[in-house]
């Protein structure tokens, strides 16, 4: 039951985290700056965004719920709520202010954060760790965009 309540609050935190995300981007992707990139061939359609970060928040928030129902400490909630930071703000140094090597080494950070929980904070949670794949691939992705588009305009 604990770790049923852990989920469902990362849940609710982590789409909240989301919506926040968009409302700070000012619609990044429809303006003319980013229309205007020369954004690096892999560069996914649209739609896949909405459905890779619904994908990687649901499996986050499972990771996240068992690993707090096992260990629910300061250093932990300092951990998540660096993240959440991170993660919340990249889509207003990317997208709102146009500050892309502001913005790889904030998806370097949170990619290294990733890593992090991945290799040193699932010791108790081990067969969860799994469920961070989803999110260190699409963030490596991600980095491998946002460098594209760094070196490319």
């Amino acid at each position: 039951m604990k770790q049923l309540n852990f989920t469902i609050l990362f849940l609710i935190i982590n789409f909240g985290g989301l919506a926040i995300g968009n409302w700070l981007m000012e619609n990044g992707p429809m303006t003319d700056w980013y229309i205007n990139l020369n954004k690096a061939p892999w560069t996914p359609p649209g739609w896949v965004f909405g459905v890779t970060w619904t994908l990687i928040m649901i499996c986050f928030s499972v990771y996240l719920g068992k690993l707090f129902s096992e260990e629910n400490t300061q250093k932990m909630k300092f951990i998540f709520l660096f993240h959440f930071i991170l993660n919340v703000s990249w889509n207003f140094i990317f997208f709102n202010q146009h500050l892309v090597l502001l913005g790889l080494i904030n998806l370097t950070l949170l990619t290294s954060l990733l890593f992090y929980y991945f290799f040193k904070l699932s010791s108790k949670v081990k067969n969860y760790k799994y469920l961070l794949l989803p999110y260190i691939i699409w963030l490596c992705i991600a980095t491998s965009l946002n460098l594209y588009v760094l070196i490319h305009n």
